[in-house]
């Protein structure tokens, strides 16, 4: 008796049944557990009881018994594994995960754990994960309406081919929007390509290429700015205004940008650039137009200088405006940055092939270099040909 009172004492401690059902489908056994488990005394579940008095409905009861003595046509000895609901005395549930093996030809033993605990922390992480997946797709989807907006800013290539009639755009968002910014336009003296590289990317990085957007059509075709150095001038100070009007903290963020307008009488080209360079091949020569090292946007009080330079453009130019991305990407077999002497090589490389090639050969490249490597930033190249 002393034996069977510490068995029991133990099974208690475990939070542990014991069920021996035999081939007529009748329960031989509860161990006295099921008295502090489930509210039961043992002797009110042998026979056909426990099929009854622990599940929520007869069919229920019936199919789970079905279910168990199915393994006796199996004969095997291998151990099977079940996870069931239960009911209490006082119509509460409780979860149990049940190992079922062979006793004998004629008995299986069931030996049941209390794992409600568990499935009640397992439900409120279903719970949190469902939310949080309900939260996600909300954000995802605003995101997409806000690519549509962006996408609607961006102009196509329906127009940039009006301006520049061979040319492509290399845009490639590391999120579904992008800090990388690109404007063209044409009035009776210029052509004007204007590419941007956004502090962050993302939403963040978004919202700064509204703000490009809104500020580079009003220095140039509001005030009118006639010179590449003005502009960027012009831009910093937009910039700046745009983005510290209404706080005490003075913000950090800024842009990086190519400004090119092109002389349509003379065809020379005015450049500046506030950290992003320009290159142009020509003849299999590569002339690069080093931008000044100062980003648009506050710069630790620095005075800022933004020179102009001019290239008398020749047939067979081609110009190269880009962003950072495609040079900071990392990967190959060491992970690192692609860099920016192998990006000019690369440059070089596709200033061989036909216009219409070129745009794919970058992705292509981009693609090899970083396999399964996740795309570092935006990326934004700009080729023209004249």
């Amino acid at each position: 008796m002393e034996t069977l009172a510490l068995q029991d004492l133990i099974l208690d401690k475990l939070n542990t049944l014991i069920v021996v059902l035999n081939d007529d489908g009748n329960i031989e056994f509860v161990s006295q557990s099921a008295q502090d488990m489930l509210g039961y005394k043992p002797s009110d579940l042998l026979g056909n009881s426990w099929w009854e008095a622990t599940r929520f409905s007869k069919p229920e009861g019936v199919e789970i018994k079905n279910k168990i003595m199915d393994l006796f046509k199996q004969h095997a000895n291998k151990v099977h594994r079940f996870e069931h609901l239960l009911k209490t005395s006082r119509g509460s549930q409780k979860w149990f995960s049940w190992n079922v093996s062979y006793m004998s030809e004629r008995q299986l033993v069931g030996i049941g754990i209390d794992i409600t605990e568990k499935k009640v922390k397992e439900k409120e992480l279903q719970t949190k994960n469902n939310l949080l997946t309900e939260k996600n797709k909300e954000i995802t989807d605003s995101i997409r309406y806000a690519k549509r907006i962006q996408s609607n800013i961006l102009q196509s290539q329906s127009y940039i081919a009006k301006i520049f009639a061979n040319n492509f755009v290399f845009y490639k968002p590391k999120d579904i929007l992008s800090g990388d910014f690109y404007f063209f336009h044409e009035d009776d003296l210029y052509k004007y390509v204007i590419v941007m590289d956004c502090t962050g990317h993302g939403v963040p990085g978004a919202m700064m290429s509204m703000v490009a957007n809104s500020i580079i059509k009003e220095v140039l075709l509001n005030k009118k700015v006639r010179s590449t150095s003005e502009m960027l001038y012009e831009l910093d100070k937009e910039l700046f205004r745009n983005i510290n009007s209404y706080n005490d903290e003075v913000s950090n963020d800024g842009m990086d940008a190519s400004i090119v307008f092109i002389n349509k009488r003379t065809g020379r080209m005015h450049y500046s650039g506030a950290m992003r360079s320009a290159i142009i091949m020509r003849d299999k020569n590569v002339i690069e137009l080093k931008a000044n090292k100062y980003p648009l946007g506050f710069f630790n009080d620095i005075v800022k200088v933004f020179e102009e330079q001019v290239v008398l453009l020749q047939p067979g130019d081609e110009l190269f405006l880009f962003s950072d991305g495609y040079a900071d990407q990392f990967g190959g077999e060491n992970n690192k940055k692609f860099n920016k002497r192998n990006f000019k090589e690369l440059l070089f490389t596709v200033a061989e092939m036909p216009m219409n090639e070129q745009e794919g050969f970058l992705e292509y490249s981009l693609n090899n270099w970083k396999q399964d490597t996740e795309q570092t930033d935006d990326v934004l190249v700009v080729g023209i040909k004249f």
